[in-house]
């Protein structure tokens, strides 16, 4: 396990590269506000949007996860709590205002950079909100 990437995976790199050349700046690997030890793999903070991109065996995908065969308690246990914390990080972002999009490792990063762009773009504008009068 020592040896699994933790960061800067090759779907990671692909996301951010694609949303790098859209123009779009964000933090890599930030902690997470008041959780130690958890980080979110792409996080823009003005517009409080976490990317996660979750691979399949680690947190559980339901189309491509698989069963270790030998030590299978232990593994069960191991990734039941890998999903629970998924479950808890995100519910601790949303509680404190935050948009959080989880995607799986399959997932084409053009697709997750499209829908990121949407969605940053989006929470950027409500941000801003709509001009008053005597605004420029």
């Amino acid at each position: 396990m020592s040896r699994q990437a933790r960061r800067d995976t090759a779907p990671e790199v692909a996301v951010r590269k694609l949303l790098h050349a859209s123009g779009f700046r964000y933090r890599v690997n930030a902690r997470v506000p008041d959780m130690p030890r958890r980080t979110v793999d792409i996080m823009f903070t003005k517009a409080k949007v976490a990317v996660f991109l979750d691979g399949c065996f680690w947190h559980g995908c339901p189309l491509h996860a698989t069963q270790p065969k030998a030590n299978a308690e232990w593994w069960r246990e191991k990734l039941d709590k890998n999903i629970a914390r998924d479950k808890e990080t995100s519910a601790h972002l949303e509680a404190a205002g935050w948009t959080v999009l989880r995607f799986w490792e399959h997932e084409t990063p053009e697709e997750i950079s499209a829908e990121v762009a949407v969605i940053v773009a989006r929470s950027r504008s409500q941000e801003t909100g709509p001009a008053r009068n005597g605004d420029k």
